[in-house]
């Protein structure tokens, strides 16, 4: 196996890891925003509400 090579992947992994604390640490109450994935019919297929707003698929979800 190529040392560089695995050395490059555990760094760019510990630059993404570090990228995320940053973001957790500089928002406010360290929560992401939040996103109603379950508009999307790939994600859906059963038609059920959003959980983050309630928001049914044929809606707009008023938290994104």
């Amino acid at each position: 196996m190529n040392w560089t090579l695995l050395l490059l992947v555990i760094g760019l992994l510990a630059l993404a890891f570090a990228g995320i604390a940053v973001k957790i640490l500089l928002k406010k109450d360290g929560k992401f925003a939040g996103t109603c994935a379950s508009q999307s019919p790939f994600l859906n297929k059963d038609g059920k509400a959003c959980g983050l707003c309630g928001a049914l698929p044929t809606e707009t979800c008023s938290k994104s």
